[in-house]
């Protein structure tokens, strides 16, 4: 049962990335270090609810 999840920038709050995880073995927010076009580094980027 995987759902699918947004991830939003840390830096500038912008919704980057569209992914999918199990919500039944991982219950905490996704956090992945991802490249970012607006801020143009490689930044932490985590789930949106």
């Amino acid at each position: 049962m995987r759902e699918r999840i947004t991830l939003a920038c840390t830096e500038c709050k912008q919704r980057n990335y569209v992914s999918t995880k199990n919500k039944k073995k991982t219950t905490e927010r996704l956090e992945l270090k991802k490249y970012c076009k607006f801020c143009k580094t490689h930044t932490v980027h985590r789930e949106t609810r």
